[in-house]
């Protein structure tokens, strides 16, 4: 038995250490910022399948498009047959002048269960974990204080916070996946009434042609 306690502590002592250490890792990982393009900036998230993020993303008054995609990895080159240590995630291409980075955030946590772990939903694994990507400091501090706010009101925050890095757009028949096929089972079940909960949520910021579906 005793044997037995020594060979658990070694192993929990041992994870514990691989996880601090990859947290330094990726505290130590300069961010990389995109350049705005015409006056658009863009910001990536990463909830749950990508289709029920783009869907409440593009219904945000001042974003102009989502892209569907993988990002939060090391590899090159995913697939969505593939994508190996990538999460699915979003790229939010927004007007800075129409909508605000930390409104974008408070939309990331509204739209999701907060404390779920490896995924939203039914969508299980560590290709749907919660990442939220920061481009500088300044984004940092919105996303931590968010955070702090949530861990205030009780929530065990399970969403990772990274510095961007790379997106890669996933393939074209995920882009818009939602419009081009209403009729999905998957779109019906369960991004549908997880687009219509964050409504309910954040009536304010939604388009009007977004709320009569």
């Amino acid at each position: 038995m005793k044997l037995l306690t020594l060979i658990l502590a070694a192993f929990l002592s041992t994870g514990c250490a691989e996880e601090k250490k990859e947290k330094e890792i990726v505290q130590n990982i300069e961010p990389i910022e995109v350049a705005a393009q015409n006056g658009m900036e863009r910001a990536y998230f990463a909830s749950g399948c990508f289709w029920c993020v783009e869907e409440i993303y593009e219904s945000v008054k001042g974003v102009s498009e989502v892209i569907s995609g993988y990002s939060g990895g090391n590899s090159d080159n995913p697939t969505y047959r593939n994508h190996a240590d990538h999460a699915e995630a979003n790229e939010v291409i927004y007007d800075p002048e129409k909508v605000r980075f930390k409104t974008l955030v408070d939309v990331y946590f509204a739209s999701q269960n907060i404390e779920q772990e490896n995924g939203q939903g039914p969508d299980i694994g560590h290709s749907y974990r919660s990442i939220i990507f920061y481009q500088n400091a300044e984004q940092k501090q919105i996303i931590d204080a968010k955070i702090a706010e949530l861990t205030k009101e009780g929530y065990d925050v399970a969403a990772e916070v990274k510095p961007f890095q790379k997106f890669y757009k996933a393939e074209d028949y995920h882009q818009d996946y939602a419009t081009n096929n209403p009729n999905n089972r998957y779109i019906q079940g369960v991004s549908i009434p997880r687009f219509k909960r964050f409504a309910s949520k954040m009536p304010e910021v939604v388009k009007k042609e977004a709320l009569q579906h």
